[in-house]
């Protein structure tokens, strides 16, 4: 045998750079479900349904275009309890010349592949992945010698690189490289939601949906109403979905909240993009089609497509360039434990409610759900990082390291110092009001900051600004909160603190 292929759980494709110029006669895929990466934080059910089902699809399919595959499913008894393991066996039995991967998404399994060479003793090729339009090298360039790194202008860099939304004289189409400013509308009902895109599950997955049950089933989530799609056609079909419903109106509300609608108008193909069911590339140029047929506004457009290789590129390149000391960051001291209601949803904050409800039921909450809900309030009562960094990754479907830490950490905790948002996302329940109608339908009133009933969000709004004046003060995005809050009476500020000091004495009662 030549070689043993190594493919992980979220390198599900044959454009994947430990399959270039391999040999199907003799070369061996080696793909595995085990143990460690499936117990070492508490996965959504649906999660683990979701990748151990599409690794079997991705198998069958390999197996179908003539590859020699090795397969291990998951069984509590396997004796090769992490990757390393797996491979231990397959290089006795096989003998290999060396062993071929592509570079993973995590540092965790980054170290332990790293060391792979010396402790089995045959050769390992650890190639890039070529998945995303930003190279690591390319990025540490980029951000050499640059004292604070800002998406925009890198996104402006990657929309050159791929011509995406360009003109034929290289100028942004429509003449603006971004139109965030124009996707801020609130969503009233009108027009309705499409329905999400929906994947029954065949017998692979109704069979990894049994094993889920039967060895997890003390993860967090369910799997009932398992719908996502669990191949690259199947991918495909959620793409073209989304471009034929929701794209068009994704724009103007893509940052609105609602009380009655899990997904809106989102693209939900997050899972894909991050598991390699989907190409970024592909993605972005199917939705440039869509704004040049005149079929969705550039507003949408450009939007989606700066998520991808806007935002996404942006945080896995300082996953990479600043890991492993990242994950220890704590700029703002923060100490918390993390209130018992984000595992139970049982809060009577009906936007924290909503948020933690849905993703317990669907393994899913968007971005506004994640950073001005559930993060915000993470943020405002001082919630040490990594409590909230390994809920974030345990209970979304696409949360995978390289890309959950940075948003968590740095844009949600601002945890790195501003390294990479110039400000925090903080808010109080006058954002929540103005993109949602959860305030309506809640116990709390948002139109109140201090007294039993008023929203909590609103006291320890001010209470963070107080708390952190040192670290913010001199912020001049930051400027006319502080003279808001400056202006405020003696006495207003007192109940104001008083208040939020309740709050942060009783999180796990509101």
């Amino acid at each position: 045998m030549a070689n043993l292929i190594l493919i992980l759980g979220d390198q599900l494709t044959t454009r994947l750079s430990a399959l270039e110029n391999a040999d199907k006669n003799n070369d061996l895929v080696v793909m595995a479900e085990v143990k460690e990466e499936a117990s070492y934080t508490n996965h959504h059910k649906k999660k683990l349904v979701f990748i151990f089902s599409a690794m079997r699809h991705f198998a069958q399919a390999l197996t179908g275009q003539g590859w020699r595959v090795h397969y291990q499913e998951y069984q509590p008894d396997n004796e090769a309890t992490s990757l390393g393991q797996v491979l231990t066996q397959r290089v006795k039995e096989h003998q290999p010349a060396r062993i071929i991967a592509t570079e993973c998404g995590e540092w965790r399994l980054h170290q332990q592949m790293s060391q792979w060479q010396d402790t089995l003793k045959v050769p390992v090729e650890i190639r890039p992945d070529t998945r995303f339009v930003c190279s690591k090298p390319e990025f540490a360039d980029w951000a050499q010698g640059r004292k604070q790194l800002r998406m925009e202008f890198f996104y402006r860099e990657m929309r050159k690189k791929t011509g995406l939304l360009m003109s034929p004289d290289n100028e942004p189409e429509g003449g603006n490289w971004n139109y965030d400013a124009d996707n801020r509308k609130k969503w009233s009902g009108k027009p309705p939601a499409p329905a999400p895109f929906r994947m029954e599950p065949d017998d692979i997955t109704r069979d990894v949906i049994k094993l889920v049950e039967r060895h997890f089933s003390d993860h967090f989530g369910s799997t009932e109403d398992f719908h996502f799609a669990v191949t690259e056609q199947q991918a495909w079909q959620a793409l073209e979905h989304f471009i034929d419903y929701a794209l068009p109106c994704f724009g103007d509300y893509q940052d609105a909240l609602s009380d009655t609608e899990d997904w809106l108008f989102h693209s939900i193909l997050s899972p894909y993009l991050n598991t390699g069911l989907l190409d970024p590339l592909d993605v972005c140029e199917a939705a440039a089609r869509a704004w040049h047929s005149g079929q969705a506004p550039l507003n949408a457009v450009e939007g989606f497509i700066r998520q991808i290789i806007g935002w996404r590129e942006f945080v896995r390149g300082i996953y990479w360039l600043l890991m492993p000391d990242y994950a220890d960051e704590n700029r703002l001291g923060n100490t918390r434990k993390l209130p018992w209601f984000y595992w139970t949803g049982d809060t009577r904050m009906r936007c924290m409610h909503k948020a933690i409800d849905a993703t317990r039921r669907n393994g899913y909450a968007h971005h506004i759900q994640r950073l001005m809900v559930t993060g915000n309030f993470a943020l405002l009562t001082g919630i040490e990082p990594k409590e909230i960094c390994d809920w974030y990754l345990a209970v979304y479907i696409d949360a995978f390291d390289w890309v959950e830490l940075p948003n968590t950490l740095g844009m949600v905790m601002h945890a790195d110092g501003g390294y990479l948002g110039s400000k925090p996302y903080a808010a109080s329940g006058k954002y929540i009001q103005r993109m949602s109608d959860h305030c309506q339908n809640c116990h709390y009133r948002v139109q109140d900051a201090t007294g039993d009933k008023a929203c909590p969000f609103n006291s320890l709004y001010w209470h963070f600004l107080d708390r952190h004046r040192k670290a913010f003060a001199s912020n001049p995005r930051m400027a006319m909160m502080y003279r808001n809050w400056d202006r405020q009476a003696s006495d207003k500020k007192q109940a104001l603190i008083a208040r939020a000091e309740w709050l942060l004495d009783n999180l796990d009662s509101l």
